[in-house]
């Protein structure tokens, strides 16, 4: 496998392993129970772990596809969630969703940097790496 392609793994292990360790931070050590649309977003991102993981170990960057399938997917509901919390029309007719209401922000960084941004923002990285990943992939055959 050629380094690129290994970098470019290794950096989609470490975004998703840090965004997994982050949500699980948030969740058992600061107690903040999370809603239904963060759990949709765990469930999209934590398999990432694992998958990048396994192709690491494997010398094997044909997981890209399935890592930006996971990203784009992800990302949609990150950007959905965060578009509730922060703009007016959509929050007022957000739906309920367990019971955590998704418009509420446990977390409000420098005005805008909520749970959801910041997952939305991980979601972005590995999307753009798993497309260059593909990229690659085309040009070394």
């Amino acid at each position: 496998m050629h380094k690129r392609l290994e970098n470019g793994l290794v950096f989609i292990f470490t975004i998703s392993l840090i965004a997994t360790l982050g949500s699980l931070y948030f969740s058992d050590v600061r107690g903040y129970e999370p809603c239904t649309l963060c759990w949709y977003q765990r469930i999209l991102m934590y398999p990432i772990v694992l998958m990048t993981g396994v192709a690491l170990f494997q010398k094997n960057a044909k997981i890209a596809l399935t890592t930006a399938v996971f990203a784009i997917v992800g990302g949609s509901i990150s950007l959905y969630h965060y578009s509730i919390q922060k703009l007016s029309f959509l929050r007022d007719s957000a739906p309920a969703c367990g019971n955590v209401p998704c418009t509420g922000q446990y977390v409000n960084y420098f005005g805008f940097i909520t749970i959801p941004f910041m997952a939305l923002t991980a979601f972005v990285l590995i999307l753009i790496t798993s497309l260059f990943l593909l990229k690659w992939q085309k040009e070394s055959n």
